[in-house]
């Protein structure tokens, strides 16, 4: 074979390996199939909450009569949208019954509750009934609510620094 013959059958050979693989009808064929997607959104909330602070207590003038309120204290929650929530307010670490208490370094207590509104009428407890009830989350933004704090007048306490922790639950 000549080396112009031996060329041009290269040529030729490779002409047709392009031929043949460039149709990709004539190569393969293709088949589909459905992939499905799935997850499931879960219904979660989270609680934070900012303290309940006091006026100074002043049982012999200023709060002789008059309780010692705040509006100070709140509860966040951030909830998956179109959750319902309740949240509640346990009774505190010093807690006699169903009498919410701070007490001092010692062993002095100072009364006092915790309240859904601020008119002080509707308690805030821990318990179906007591619980408070905001609107279904309507996106997953944090909600702010207010807890509205009272010290009953003319508790006879000596001076000193009263405190309580009470446990925040958003029940969802």
């Amino acid at each position: 074979m000549t080396p112009k013959l031996t060329k041009l059958l290269a040529a030729l050979g490779l002409v047709g390996v392009f031929v043949l693989s460039g149709d990709s009808k004539v190569v393969a064929a293709t088949a589909t199939a459905n992939l499905t997607v799935n997850v499931t959104v879960a219904s979660n909330c989270t609680i934070t909450s900012s303290a309940v602070v006091f006026p100074n207590y002043d049982p012999i003038v200023a709060h002789a009569s008059t309780p010692d309120d705040s509006n100070a204290g709140s509860v966040t929650i951030t909830c998956t949208k179109g959750t319902a929530a309740t949240i509640g307010l346990g009774l505190g670490q010093n807690a006699s019954g169903k009498q919410r208490r701070m007490r001092d370094t010692g062993t002095n207590y100072l009364n006092y509750e915790l309240y859904q509104n601020e008119a002080r009428t509707v308690v805030w407890g821990n318990a179906s009934g007591s619980w408070f009830i905001p609107p279904v989350a309507p996106d997953k933004s944090p909600r702010t609510f207010a807890v509205h704090g009272r010290i009953p007048a003319a508790q006879d306490v000596p001076a000193g620094n009263y405190s309580d922790i009470v446990v925040a639950t958003v029940n969802f």
